[in-house]
């Protein structure tokens, strides 16, 4: 069901757009080869793969055997693309395998940081670049009338990740180990409309789920927390913003 909600979500407009970005920041060339850790439903390798030709390659891992096979089967007929079910902090690849690696929203989930900064700079080549994707928890905003409840399901929903506030920390994370930082920003998301093109739709829906029972809130509660964002945007004043940052280093050359 997660993975199925995942895929929803990577094809709103604003996680198109992320893609986009994404693809711009990381500048990949004809006959590079690419890694994305944490590859989820495939998008971001099918991407890839066009940006690097056939003369390119592209691996994907992941953890979930559910989002493996549904890349696979979304990749299938990109011959420049190979995908397989693996974690950050063991990578299954030889040193200096890439030009490039990319992890969206992945650090922020994963335990050993400093293991899975390590992993990726033993397997980019001298000089090659890592892009580093994650959201802070603290930069979501919804509108509501109830603030108290707001903040019970906001910290209940953040027990999903193992960093929530990573993106405050991931600069200096990436220069202890060993990378040189280039570019950083942020990508802002932002819905006024409750609308299925847009992210925070599903989000709602997987938020109100995944709260009940944690930091006190209950079932009545999620479920009115919930209904209180599609009042809010019948009478046109829902608001959603979420704050993404990203972190563009490099592998020392030598």
């Amino acid at each position: 069901q997660t993975a199925r909600q995942l895929d929803t979500l990577y094809q709103t407009i604003d996680v198109i757009a992320q893609r986009i970005e994404t693809r711009r920041l990381l500048a990949l060339k004809p006959g590079e080869t690419v890694l994305d850790i944490g590859s989820g439903p495939g998008f971001l390798v099918s991407d890839m793969a066009d940006d690097v030709g056939k003369s390119g390659q592209v691996q994907g891992i992941d953890i979930s055997p559910a989002m493996v096979a549904m890349a696979i089967a979304r990749c299938a007929a990109k011959t420049s693309i190979q995908l397989q079910k693996a974690g950050a902090t063991a990578l299954p690849f030889k040193d200096a395998s890439f030009d490039a690696v990319v992890a969206v929203q992945v650090f922020e989930y994963v335990d050993n940081l400093p293991k899975a900064l390590s992993e990726i700079l033993r397997v980019l080549k001298p000089g090659g670049r890592v892009l580093l994707i994650d959201s802070d928890m603290g930069s979501i905003v919804l509108n509501t009338a109830e603030p108290a409840r707001m903040t019970r399901v906001l910290n209940a929903w953040n027990e999903h990740l193992t960093h929530p506030y990573l993106p405050r920390t991931l600069a200096t994370k990436l220069k202890k180990a060993g990378f040189a930082l280039g570019k950083y920003g942020v990508i802002p998301l932002l819905n006024l409309k409750y609308d299925p093109k847009h992210f925070s739709y599903t989000m709602v829906k997987m938020v109100a789920e995944f709260v009940v029972g944690r930091q006190g809130v209950t079932e009545v509660e999620a479920r009115a927390w919930a209904e209180e964002q599609v009042s809010l945007a019948a009478d046109d004043v829902y608001f959603y913003s979420m704050n993404r940052y990203y972190f563009l280093g490099s592998k020392p050359e030598g």
